[in-house]
């Protein structure tokens, strides 16, 4: 069963092209967009999908995406991504106008009682796909040209109301008679309804974007309106499940960053040419500089101290970021933690022995660090001025010090003076904001302020916070 198609096996032929350049253009299409998301597909890939889909055929929509899968994708985690853009490059049929479809309270009586027999019957992808595309094409279309101006899975899903039907579909196929625990068997019951019910939603949600794009274009719709793996998610839009699925990028991060940091710093360990020894040994070789020496530098690695905003939105950021620090902490000779609200406490210990996921190192900094005075908004003039008295030691010449925040102050003092005596204390002051640049300076952001003392860079996922930390840290 492929990891796309839940409810079964498709084998509906990839619609043909006029002409025997049409799939070329479709795979160099898909190519590009899964590499706007982040994908590393090379040229060789490519030929290879190439070579997959000249060997497996068209007469296999299923069998097309997993030859393309097995060629251009590097781990399970790219699958999801891959599948919603797949089925806007290789879509089923073609979408009708909304006349097409009985648009009226008796037809959508009629669309949920079929789509019920089919919840209630398993059947296969195939009717899914028809009752979907009938759904999208008589329920989801607005506007005012002829059929419709634009699709939207979220106008036929709360039209249809497909989780509503739980109940019919399960009284329906009733509990197995003779089973010994029938409390456990309706759970189990519940959950495989459930599950039908959600890839009945996800074809609901291909179908309408396969609309949506054949009026706005594919390219167009494959890089705006198909979310990205886990580690392009806004750390500020992310929910829960998000952070979780985050938790799991980590230690494959820090693994990657540990070889960059390890290789930067066998290159820098070489130092600067030693011009006096190269030209006496040159010598030996007419005087030509065959082998340069080079200044050995002593190994040293860099202390850190990261300074974070726990509070509100920026918290998932902030525990991303703690978390992926100390999966990396053998690279420093030293790390210090510190976080604030409106207050600054020092939690590397906490972090330490602290929960793996996101969320719950969260909670147990909340709980076990004194973080808020007398209110609980965010102040981080007052956080950076208690920080530059209380733990001033923390910073030294050979500190590079992250300040993790959206540098929204809540109208407060800003404090400039507490974070110029951080930044003359430390080797290099880093400010690693969520927000994109084009908010910075609006409402209560005194963020064009603070980059005026210290490097503020914007840093809104995952990706873009690994390649910060691998290229801004000293070697």
């Amino acid at each position: 069963m492929s990891p796309a198609d839940p409810a079964g096996t498709a084998t509906a032929p990839v619609p043909a092209d006029p002409a025997g350049t049409g799939a070329v253009a479709r795979l160099t299409g898909l190519v590009a967009a899964l590499r706007a998301h982040g994908f590393g597909i090379g040229t060789g890939e490519t030929v290879d999908a190439g070579q997959a889909l000249d060997a497996v055929g068209f007469t296999d929509r299923e069998r097309v995406r997993e030859a393309l899968a097995a060629t251009l994708l590097h781990g399970e985690a790219q699958r999801p991504v891959f599948d919603r853009v797949f089925d806007l490059y290789f879509p089923l049929g073609g979408a009708g106008t909304a006349e097409e479809y009985d648009g009226t309270p008796a037809g959508l009586a009629s669309l949920r009682e079929r789509l019920a027999e089919a919840l209630t019957a398993g059947d296969g992808a195939a009717a899914l796909d028809r009752l979907a595309a009938e759904a999208v094409g008589g329920f989801g279309g607005y506007g005012t040209g002829p059929g419709s101006d634009g699709w939207s899975s979220y106008q036929t899903l709360s039209r249809v109301r497909p989780e509503t039907l739980l109940a019919r579909v399960r009284e329906r196929l009733g509990t197995a008679p003779g089973a010994e625990d029938p409390a456990f068997t309706e759970r189990l019951l519940d959950d495989e309804i459930r599950r039908r019910i959600e890839a009945f939603r996800e074809r609901v949600r291909t179908e309408a974007r396969r609309r949506v794009a054949e009026r706005q274009g594919r390219d167009s719709v494959a890089r705006r309106a198909v979310a990205g793996t886990a580690d392009t998610v806004d750390f500020l839009l992310a929910g829960r499940a998000q952070l979780d699925e985050l938790r799991r990028t980590v230690r494959p991060l820090a693994r990657k960053l540990a070889t960059r940091l390890a290789a930067r710093r066998r290159v820098a360990a070489r130092g600067e040419i030693d011009l006096r020894r190269t030209l006496r040994r040159s010598l030996s070789t007419g005087g030509v500089p065959v082998r340069p020496v080079f200044r050995r530098r002593p190994p040293r690695r860099p202390e850190l101290v990261l300074l974070c905003d726990v509070s509100g939105s920026v918290a998932g950021f902030a525990q991303f970021t703690m978390l992926l620090v100390r999966a990396l902490h053998d690279q420093f000779s030293r790390v210090r933690v510190f976080a604030f609200v409106n207050r600054v406490d020092e939690v590397t210990e906490l972090i330490a022995r602290g929960p793996t996921d996101p969320a719950g190192l969260g909670e147990r900094i909340l709980a076990e660090a004194e973080l808020t005075g007398w209110h609980g908004q965010s102040d981080y003039g007052t956080a950076l001025g208690e920080f530059a008295d209380r733990y001033a030691e923390a910073v030294g010449p050979r500190t590079v010090v992250f300040v993790l925040g959206d540098a929204r102050t809540n109208g407060s003092d800003p404090n400039l003076a507490a974070l110029k005596r951080i930044a003359d204390r430390a080797r290099r002051v880093h400010w690693l904001n969520p927000e994109q640049p084009s908010l910075w300076g609006t409402g209560d952001s005194v963020a064009p302020a603070y980059a005026g003392l210290v490097e503020m860079r914007p840093c809104r996922n995952a990706r873009q916070l690994g390649t910060l930390i691998g290229r801004l840290l000293p070697v």
